[in-house]
């Protein structure tokens, strides 16, 4: 872990097919000449990608220095009302784990599940057991499971939410979306820097100040309806905000160390420098 803030994008950018890069391999030197320090495999759509392509990319991972994390496929249903639905979860979490072990990954990002056609209270009771049911299956792992929050009302992943489903085994820890938590507060969750450092401290206080000090985190703008997140936009946005600003000052002040992943439509790379810029210039280190 670093002693500093890290900054990366979640897949590749615009710009990077733009340069005429064409394959993910190429992404970790990309990401390093960019002047960021990691970068989030996204296999949202399913994990297509062979032993030999994966193992190539955390090869260059290492090789340029770049932090490595890997988001897993969106159709993981952790609190599905189909058992063997819910049980299948398991199997494509473990595949996730072979795959962050090739890439060098250190965490794995997991949606919280959905709250659509149950109640919450139902929601999270399925989840907290397809949990229990992954810890056995993995047993010990040095990759953390990351749970996120989440951005549509009708989905599980308050911060509550996933503090709750993390206390199910230590291989859990949050992954907090500030847009995503932005997006369930119609008017904005982050209005200054006290509203950042709530999310540090309410972490630190129910799980542990490790938990809080070292927290995988995704950033971007987004817009939202009463139902919640509608879609990813890019700090170009002055409507929907959040402010990262704000966000880096609380960093510095709380003296923690995040990993935040950008996923701006289409510029996070831009985006994620924009933050690594804002989050020096509040006193931040890179050292």
């Amino acid at each position: 872990m670093k002693n500093f803030a890290t900054f990366g994008p979640g897949g590749n950018s615009d710009s990077f097919y733009a340069e005429g890069n064409k394959a993910t391999v190429q992404s970790p030197g990309w990401v390093k000449r960019f002047g960021l320090d990691a970068f989030e495999y996204e296999a949202g759509n399913g994990l297509a990608a062979g032993e030999a392509s994966l193992r190539a990319i955390g090869e260059k991972a290492r090789e340029h220095g770049i932090l490595m994390s890997l988001h897993t496929p969106y159709f993981i249903s952790l609190s599905g009302v189909d058992p063997e639905k819910r049980m299948k979860s398991i199997d494509y979490i473990q595949k996730s784990l072979w795959a962050a072990e090739l890439l060098g990954a250190d965490t794995i990002v997991i949606h919280s599940g959905s709250a659509a056609k149950i109640s919450r209270e139902e929601a999270m009771m399925l989840s907290k057991d397809t949990l229990f049911h992954v810890a056995e299956a993995v047993g010990d792992t040095t990759i953390r499971l990351g749970i996120e929050t989440m951005g549509k009302i009708n989905q599980l992943g308050t911060l509550e939410e996933v503090i709750e489903q993390c206390r199910v085994s230590p291989i859990y820890a949050p992954v907090v979306d500030f847009g995503h938590l932005n997006a369930r507060n119609v008017g904005g969750a982050f209005p200054d820097v006290d509203s950042y450092r709530r999310v540090f401290d309410l972490i630190a206080n129910s799980l542990g100040d490790e938990y809080a000090k070292h927290l995988h985190c995704h950033f971007s703008k987004i817009e939202y309806t009463n139902a919640g997140e509608k879609k990813h936009l890019t700090f170009a946005d002055d409507v929907f905000g959040p402010s990262f600003e704000p966000l880096a000052e609380a960093i510095v002040r709380e003296n923690v160390y995040p990993r935040i992943i950008c996923e701006s439509d289409g510029t996070q790379a831009e985006d994620a420098l924009h933050m690594k810029n804002a989050y020096l210039k509040a006193g931040g280190s890179n050292l």
